[in-house]
């Protein structure tokens, strides 16, 4: 019986030494297929097979590989490509990209990984990248390749910088190959490569220079010290000043969403004198209104969007129109019992909306092409939606100027405001104006609830979280003044994203709130207050 396990043992470890010594396959299908069964070794060496077979099909995979989207099935072993959506995979042929339909999660097996093979997965993808004809892709690569540098990633960045013509690539390769003689034997190595980081504002680049800058870091030689304490300086004032430039966009995007929450009521509030408690629940309107656009239009998320900006403006429009014909009409010269009655309308509103939506929060899609970032550099990156914001507000503000000042309806409206009686006189009809001012000012309000739903989600409570700012706002820059609105509300945005890293967020807005009340009790007419006529009865 010995003996028979005995020539069992050697059979398997002989057996064992065979399949260990088996060779890979030469071409890209047949190391795909030997991937399900291959441990973590053997797959290491089947991606470094594919890396230096540079079939572009291999990037595909092994950048799906990375992501966890690597998938074989049980019944044949067959590799695909997966995304999934509820439950169920989405196929995608690995050789050609092509679909290749739909499997259920439980009949697939992930094709694992771990640390060091996802490390060397890091690498190959950037190996492929180094020979991208887009030589932006080249730098990205070289960037990528620079976080987690070893000596054969050393060495094929050598090897690339004797054929990269880009000078921009070549300046990121010359930066990894820098980072990488930090860490050199010889101290006028290390030295040489401070001298040629001098300047680069990367995070990497800080963080590898930071160690050798410190009294208690790693080096020991003094000139060596200096000279990095000199480089790690000048990288943090490039900090300071593009953390400073990023504090000013922050403010100025929470800026430019007071401005669009503020300027409908600059129009109602300033213009006509109505204290518009159910402000707020227009812009809510106008959110809804794209929320429904992108249910109607799921397929075409930002086709929705664009479309959902006219809508809210009719819809928040019309139902402006009703509130000033129903209820508002008949309070003019009653400042208190309007607001009454608006915040009466603004919780029948809010009780619709739940009624119809019920009262959980809805979600309002980002299109592709407003998300991310837009990278500057380095050290500052703003946000695609808040950019768009920002732009968007400034647009819709011009727009408004431009109707009140170089159309029929804001003379019109000018006129009523400054002497209703003449006005009447002179034939304006100022009942018909009162509608249409009313209905401009609550459509404008639900084009600010399009973009506010970029930013939060969509619910029942979303317009109350504006309306007191939307009153700071428009108090704070002068009563009927649209560019003291736009002063104003850029304004109190940037100074609350100044405050709130020494004060916190409700502390800055509170801070906010006394100033502007010590502000208005010295000059109640706001920044810029309306002078002549416009002024006599305020």
């Amino acid at each position: 019986m010995l003996l028979v396990l005995l020539a069992l043992c050697l059979l398997w470890m002989s057996t064992a030494r065979a399949d260990d010594a088996a060779p890979l396959p030469v071409d890209f299908p047949g190391l795909v297929a030997a991937l399900p069964q291959a441990d973590f070794a053997a797959k290491q060496a089947i991606v470094t097979r594919m890396t230096e077979l540079h079939v572009p099909q291999a990037r595909v995979l092994l950048a799906a590989w990375l992501d966890n989207r690597l998938e074989s099935r049980r019944s044949d072993g067959k590799v695909f490509v997966v995304e999934e959506h509820d439950g169920t995979l989405v196929l995608v042929d690995p050789f050609d990209g092509k679909g290749a339909g739909e499997g259920a999660a439980d009949d697939f097996e992930r094709v694992r990984s771990n640390n060091a093979l996802r490390k060397l997965l890091k690498v190959s993808i950037a190996q492929f990248d180094l020979k991208d004809p887009d030589p932006r892709v080249r730098a990205a690569a070289v960037r990528q390749m620079r976080r987690d540098l070893d000596e054969d990633t050393v060495t094929a960045l050598r090897a690339a910088l004797t054929q990269e013509k880009d000078g921009r690539a070549q300046h990121e390769i010359r930066v990894a190959l820098a980072v990488s003689d930090l860490g050199a034997g010889d101290a006028a190595v290390r030295l040489a490569a401070v001298r040629a980081l001098d300047g680069e504002t990367a995070a990497d680049v800080y963080n590898a220079l930071k160690p050798l800058a410190q009294d208690s870091g790693t080096e020991s030689d003094a000139s060596m010290r200096a000279a990095a304490i000199g480089a790690v300086r000048h990288i943090e004032v490039w900090r300071n000043f593009y953390e400073a430039l990023e504090t000013l966009f922050f403010g100025l995007s929470l800026g430019s969403v007071l401005v669009l929450a503020a300027i409908g009521l600059a129009i109602t509030f300033g213009v006509m004198g109505v204290i518009n408690m159910a402000h707020g629940e227009l812009m809510m309107l106008g959110a809804y209104t794209a929320y429904v656009m992108q249910q109607l239009m799921p397929h075409h998320v930002g086709a929705a969007l664009l479309l959902s900006v006219p809508a809210a403006f009719l819809v928040s429009g019309l139902a402006g129109v009703a509130i000033e014909r129903t209820v508002v009409r008949y309070l003019y010269g009653r400042p208190l019992e309007t607001l009454l009655a608006t915040f009466g309308l603004s919780l029948i509103m809010q009780q619709l909306v739940r009624s119809v939506f019920s009262p959980l929060n809805r979600s309002v899609a980002t299109p592709e092409w407003m998300s991310g970032l837009w990278q500057v550099n380095d050290l500052f990156s703003l946000t695609w939606n808040r950019v768009y914001i920002l732009v968007f507000s400034l647009v819709v503000f011009l727009l408004l100027v431009l109707i009140l000042n170089r159309t029929p309806l804001g003379l019109k409206v000018r006129a009523v405001a400054q002497n209703r009686g003449m006005a009447r006189a002179m034939g304006v009809r100022t009942e018909r104006v009162d509608a249409l001012t009313f209905g401009l000012g609550s459509g404008i309000a639900g084009v600010a609830g399009v973009a506010l739903s970029q930013l939060t989600n969509v619910g029942p409570n979303l317009g109350q979280s504006y309306i007191v700012d939307s009153f700071m706002v428009v108090v704070f820059g002068g009563v009927g003044n649209l560019w003291g609105t736009l002063i104003s509300g850029m304004g109190l945005g940037v100074v609350n994203k100044l405050l709130e890293p020494y004060a916190g967020a409700v502390i800055a807005k509170i801070l906010v709130l006394v100033f502007l009340i010590m502000f208005i009790q010295r000059r109640p007419r706001g920044l810029f207050p309306q002078k002549g006529r416009a002024a006599e009865g305020t």
